[in-house]
């Protein structure tokens, strides 16, 4: 059944929600079973809505997240309280979505055969209803505006932040990428916006406007102390309504102190207008007790080598990696880097370099992934030097760790997923 479900990929990307609205009608709108909340974001999108979905299940909540893509295995997408869906569950639902979107289509009821995302996104909102989830965390896959997962009615949003990122199908601007993202807006929502550039937050303040939203500034009002121990943050944040900590943020990076005031402003939020009460006790635990694999994850192994997986595949998320490894690996570990086509190979490379001594080109198994000897080559014109080429993805972190004993994994979620689940093997069986 499965099978069937991935085929799909074969139609690529399409943006848009004439698909998915059908899909989701004729399925008896699956989407409308649970209190949504949608997050948008070039980056922290998945950070924040880690945060906010470990919140809700502390706080005894039935709740759902939805994410994308995953690393290893598809039911990853799909996450009931503390555990993704059984495979049993996903086989069955699969198999009357893709059903359904059959029916839909012999009988001219959908233009076109839906696509991979659309497909997983009702089998998600399918997920939650035959699950009977009180609320979910819905991220945005790509952009907001057009992406599928907007159907969902949801009364609070977010926007973590806008920066640059997948340019052919968003627009080449900050403006016009903000008014994509934007367009997760619903009339009357409340939306908390996370650090946006000048022209981003205009963009986003005028569409609330026109749609008589609200727009709360994650950072107004707050006043945040924090300590970093050993790439973990302490904080204590005061919002408005409360004041958490001092507590230890789960996920490393001084990046995710932004991330945790959208989560919490966004929990607030939810308190206010949704049925969703979520006590001070349960975001604290949310900020604590999440976990989120492959963002500034550290996987010990034996002989004392460490390898740091961190799926940057953007300027903006390179240059978090990049301040991290200056403070935490002043050894300037060698980088095992793989990026997709579409990705900025040069700003991300020289956001980079400064942090990491040796680079290893490879590739994950994906069509959109660049040919390991291609990468090491513009690497290499980006002026560094001695970038070796090693296609085979496991093979080119043991090449790596035969360099030094502290390596850096990054540049696409993919790549990460190829190598993670090996890499934590031998670190369990050390």
């Amino acid at each position: 059944m499965l099978d069937r479900l991935f085929a799909l990929e074969s139609f690529g990307i399409k943006l848009g929600l004439g698909n998915i609205s059908r899909l989701c009608e004729a399925l008896g709108h699956p989407e409308r079973s649970f209190t949504a909340i949608h997050v948008a974001g070039t980056n922290g999108k998945g950070s924040v809505t880690a945060m906010v979905h470990a919140a809700l299940v502390a706080g005894g909540i039935r709740a759902g997240r939805y994410v994308s893509p995953h690393l290893v295995d598809l039911a990853e997408r799909f996450v009931i309280g503390t555990a993704q869906v059984s495979d049993a569950d996903l086989e069955r639902a699969a198999g009357d979505v893709l059903d359904c979107a059959e029916r839909l289509r012999t009988a001219g009821d959908l233009a076109a055969h839906p696509t991979f995302f659309e497909a997983t996104t009702a089998l998600g909102f399918e997920l939650f209803r035959r699950a009977g989830v009180q609320a979910a965390v819905i991220e945005v896959g790509l952009g907001g505006r057009f992406d599928s997962t907007n159907v969902v009615p949801a009364r609070v949003g977010a926007i973590t932040s806008v920066g640059f990122d997948h340019q052919d199908l968003l627009g080449d601007t900050i403006e016009a990428i903000a008014f994509e993202k934007a367009g997760i807006v619903k009339p009357g929502m409340t939306l908390v916006a996370g650090t946006l550039p000048d022209a981003a937050r205009q963009v986003v303040g005028a569409v609330a406007a026109d749609r008589q939203a609200e727009v709360v500034d994650a950072s107004a009002g707050v006043r945040v102390d924090a300590d970093v121990r050993d790439g973990r943050t302490v904080v204590t944040i005061d919002t408005p309504d409360d004041r958490y900590g001092p507590l230890t943020l789960g996920l490393r990076g001084e990046h995710q102190i932004g991330n945790a005031l959208v989560a919490v402003r966004l929990l607030e939020a939810a308190r206010r207008r949704t049925s969703l009460d979520v006590s001070r006790e349960a975001i604290e635990r949310g900020l604590t007790d999440v976990d989120w694999p492959g963002r500034l994850e550290q996987v010990e192994m034996p002989g004392d080598a460490r390898v740091l997986l961190d799926a940057a595949h953007n300027v903006d998320g390179a240059r978090a990696l990049a301040r991290y490894l200056q403070r935490w690996h002043p050894e300037r570990p060698p980088l095992v880097i793989g990026m997709m086509r579409d990705k900025d190979v040069p700003g991300i490379v020289d956001a980079l370099l400064p942090s990491v001594s040796t680079v290893v080109a490879t590739a994950a198994a994906t069509p959109r992934a660049i040919p390991a000897r291609e990468l090491a080559a513009r690497i290499a014109a980006c002026g560094a030097t001695g970038v070796r080429a090693e296609p085979d993805p496991a093979a080119a972190v043991e090449l790596a760790l035969s360099i030094a004993s502290s390596v850096c994994v990054t540049g696409s979620i993919f790549l990460i997923g190829a190598v993670r689940d090996r890499l934590r093997r031998r670190a369990i069986l050390r």
